[in-house]
């Protein structure tokens, strides 16, 4: 019954961690008009998040073996709650660029968390399922956003309303936190006399010393890369390439989202199947026939390309996390998913805006080769860290 009890308590954390991922892009067109600030902002906050949520990433390993993982999961949404709360009462830049530091420090922390947890202590049907809430959240808050914007112009009640739901999460994290303590098992308890022992956490050094950590590391630099660049640029190789209308370009893109998040779902049950390796290797498949199917010179192609390459990316970042603690070990995963963690928000980070300046030079020709050229390294960086952990073991 606690396990179930936290199971839900962990679901509702991640629908909380997806609400506010996608809230600024819907919201920036009617913000930076009533802020007074050129469009090309968006970037400096989104680059301010993100940066919070990879230094809070890094170092998540030290901070929850001092607090816990509950205790760190409270704090982390009372961060963003508060961060949401103050960006819609402050109408100014520089206090929103100064929200996004604490939204990125928790959402950051809270993902690491979280996701080394369900790694250790569920199986990965849950992993597959719970990044499938991640996207109800990242679908639920535009909804939000564009209610607002639509009966009353006002995005600052967007942003206080999901300020508001999170809140009512971190009331709900704190009336759990005697839960977190009673699921410990035998292991976490084993766990932590070694930590005790040992009395400091693996640097740096070690962590990337460990077989495989380097090209997994890379691994979720690529995978976080291409799904980055798909949601941001595809609609605009709709446009540029396949002729569509913005209208037009807009719902067929949401079919990627669509397919990621229907494949996640999808996935869990599939997982009682086929094991991790597994998993990714399917989804690395179908989103190559995904990428194929872009390429032909059809406009019609575009629909089905664009839902497989989302299918396919749907069971891959799960599995890759889920299969963190059986190739590098329980003592290690922490460390290791925070590090995991960073790799993947600077792929995020720096990619989209990478391809926009190749295209300044080329064409959204472009497009399919170099998400299809990711896709080529993510694949030969997880077949060799099965490789090396095979040798190991």
């Amino acid at each position: 019954m606690i396990t179930f009890l936290l199971l839900i308590v962990i679901y509702l954390s991640f629908i909380s961690l997806g609400l506010p991922d996608s809230l600024l892009g819907s919201a920036w067109p009617a913000m930076y008009a009533s802020l007074n600030v050129p469009m090309h902002f968006a970037g400096i906050i989104s680059m301010v998040a993100a940066g919070g949520t990879v230094v809070s990433s890094i170092f998540s390993e030290r901070v929850i073996r001092r607090l816990g993982t509950g205790l760190v999961t409270l704090v982390s949404v009372f961060m963003t709650a508060a961060a949401l709360i103050g960006i819609s009462i402050f109408n100014s830049i520089g206090f929103i660029i100064l929200c996004a530091v604490p939204l990125g420090l928790g959402a950051g922390s809270v993902d690491a968390a979280l996701n080394n947890y369900v790694a250790l202590h569920f199986k990965a049907r849950h992993m597959s399922w719970l990044h499938c809430f991640w996207g109800i959240g990242a679908s639920i808050g535009p909804l939000i956003m564009s209610f607002y914007l639509t009966n009353s112009s006002s995005w600052s009640s967007g942003y206080r309303t999901i300020g508001i739901i999170q809140i009512s999460l971190v009331f709900i994290l704190f009336l759990s936190l005697p839960l977190w303590k009673k699921n410990k098992t035998e292991k976490d308890t084993v766990l932590e006399e070694k930590q005790t022992q040992t009395n400091s956490s693996p640097a740096f050094k070690e962590i990337f010393s460990i077989i495989g950590v380097k090209p997994a590391l890379a691994a979720f630099f690529c995978y976080c890369a291409m799904e980055t660049v798909t949601g941001l640029w595809g609609a605009s190789f709709l446009v540029m390439e396949k002729k569509m209308t913005p209208e037009t370009a807009a719902k067929w893109i949401a079919l990627f989202y669509i397919g990621i998040t229907a494949g996640r779902f999808i996935s869990g049950f599939i997982t009682m199947a086929l094991n991790n390796k597994q998993m990714i290797r399917l989804g690395q498949i179908i989103t190559g026939l995904g990428i194929l199917i872009l390429v032909l010179p059809f406009e019609n192609s575009s629909l089905p390309g664009l839902f497989l390459i989302g299918l396919g990316c749907a069971p891959i970042y799960p599995s890759m996390l889920h299969e963190t603690p059986q190739n590098f070990g329980r003592e290690y995963s922490q460390a290791i998913m925070g590090i995991q963690m960073g790799c993947a928000y600077i792929g995020t980070t720096i990619m989209p805006p990478i391809f926009g300046w190749v295209t300044s030079f080329t064409s959204f020709k472009i497009f399919p080769v170099f998400i299809g050229l990711i896709l080529v390294f993510n694949i030969i960086l997880i077949e060799t860290v099965n490789r090396k952990i095979s040798r190991k073991k």
